[in-house]
């Protein structure tokens, strides 16, 4: 579908390549358990995963601070749980788990498999909300970060996706045309809405199982890149 226009391919990098639900939880199951905080996980993560994906809205939409991001995803977890624990302790557990979450490194299945099959065909970049120092740890860690001729972050942008700014910044190191250019991600939003404004071709990774649109085609796994690429 792409192959004769598309040049260079930028991904979204947490729920699109880096499994950011699976590290994160392995994050929490040892920060909480070092810590002392007797809540249950799943009890906790029931809570975070909605809970963090609103916070991030607000911050996308310059609504909210780094540090209130962080801050108060896991003050609302605690208050919702009824679980009483101290800001110092909060402040702590934020510190350890922005310390200890780039330790992880899964990724979802078949990412090294897909990336393979594009890196001879393709320049391959990486279009980020995520902080910069996280978000360059994650793609070392996880040993991906070579595939990639460009990583472009929203701190480097002064803007976040879906911001066209940012995308306009990523077309430029790549030196690319948005016409020539696929953006891949899994926000509905921030990925696709954000590109397409620019003029970019998008596919969107639908690992949040929402419900089918007509923005631009949809995969559920992501060796399925490979019939349109």
């Amino acid at each position: 579908m792409f192959r004769d226009i598309v040049t260079d391919v930028f991904f979204d990098l947490d729920h699109t390549l880096w499994d950011f639900e699976k590290n994160s939880e392995l994050t929490f199951q040892k920060i909480l358990a070092e810590n002392n905080v007797g809540v249950e996980l799943p009890d906790f993560l029931e809570i975070y995963i909605p809970t963090n994906l609103a916070f991030w809205k607000l911050y996308r939409e310059e609504r909210i601070t780094k540090s209130e991001l962080r801050y108060q995803r896991l003050k609302t977890v605690f208050d919702t749980l009824k679980y009483p624990i101290s800001d110092e302790t909060i402040n702590l557990l934020s510190e350890e788990y922005i310390a200890h979450l780039s330790n992880y490194n899964h990724l979802f299945p078949n990412t090294t498999e897909v990336l393979e099959y594009l890196k001879p065909k393709y320049n391959l970049h990486i279009i980020t909300n995520g902080f910069q120092e996280i978000q360059e740890k994650k793609l070392r860690n996880a040993h991906i970060c070579d595939y990639f001729a460009h990583i472009i972050n929203s701190e480097m942008a002064g803007v976040k996706k879906p911001n066209p700014i940012i995308f306009q910044l990523a077309l430029q190191k790549a030196n690319v045309s948005p016409q020539k250019a696929l953006m891949i991600g899994d926000s509905l939003e921030a990925d696709i809405l954000g590109a397409k404004a620019v003029g970019l071709h998008t596919l969107h990774f639908n690992v949040h199982n929402e419900p089918q649109h007509e923005f631009c085609e949809m995969i559920n796994d992501l060796r399925e890149i490979k019939s349109f690429l």
